[in-house]
């Protein structure tokens, strides 16, 4: 089986097999491998990922109540449209959100979770994300911000936080090539990463809110 954002899921179940689906479907829906507004077989996409239909069917019901997915009576299940206007109410909530995540980390995370923060912050000033397609960089975008999520330890916090970054990375995914400085945008996580692990609740706070801002702005100045 591949793996996912998510990483590696336990084999052996239908539950298992459900939410294998679930990630791998929603990963090509948010890096848009799977066009806007493309219509779904569940029957060829059982066959891609070598699992049952059912399993597909379960991820694309959890799929709709992500928006990544629409089912019309009689016509099928399609992906989402990537509506730009979209941006605003996106940023808004993630405005309020990202800062209270990277505060609350930067106060409960736990000793393994803060050397597993210095450790990308490492990476990522050692030019991890110098090279790499603008798509693979905005995987590794999405890596770092469900990083800080878990590190904050409010499951109920990390669901919503996800649901949002995903539905934005679609929005930046539309117009990534057309932004020069992809790599500069990952890059401003180094130093939030460290606020983090070091306990700097504050300035994590401010960091995130400014990453939140500046994501917005890249975006509204391509379109």
């Amino acid at each position: 089986m591949t793996s996912t954002l998510e990483g590696r899921l336990p084999d052996g179940t239908e539950r298992s097999m459900a939410e294998l689906a679930y990630h791998q479907l929603r990963d090509k829906l948010i890096m848009l491998e799977i066009r806007p507004g493309e219509a779904i077989n569940d029957g060829q996409l059982a066959a891609e990922l070598g699992i049952g239909r059912t399993p597909v069917r379960e991820a694309l019901k959890r799929l709709e109540l992500d928006h990544l997915v629409v089912s019309y009576p009689r016509r099928g299940t399609f992906a989402t449209v990537v509506d730009i206007t979209e941006l605003a109410d996106v940023s808004e909530i993630r405005a309020s959100l990202e800062p209270l995540a990277a505060r609350r980390a930067a106060q409960v995370a736990t000793a393994g979770m803060r050397g597993e923060l210095r450790e990308t912050a490492a990476a990522i000033s050692g030019n991890a994300v110098a090279e790499g397609s603008p798509y693979e960089l905005m995987r590794f975008d999405m890596k770092v911000h469900r990083l800080i999520y878990r590190a904050a330890a409010n499951p109920h916090l990390e669901d919503v936080l996800i649901r949002y970054d995903n539905l934005a990375t679609r929005i930046w995914c539309l117009v990534v090539e057309k932004v020069p400085a992809v790599a500069e945008h990952i890059a401003e996580h180094a130093e939030l990463l460290e606020m983090i692990a070091g306990g700097d609740a504050d300035r994590a706070g401010e960091l995130a809110l400014e990453h939140v801002t500046s994501f917005e702005r890249a975006v509204r100045r391509v379109l």
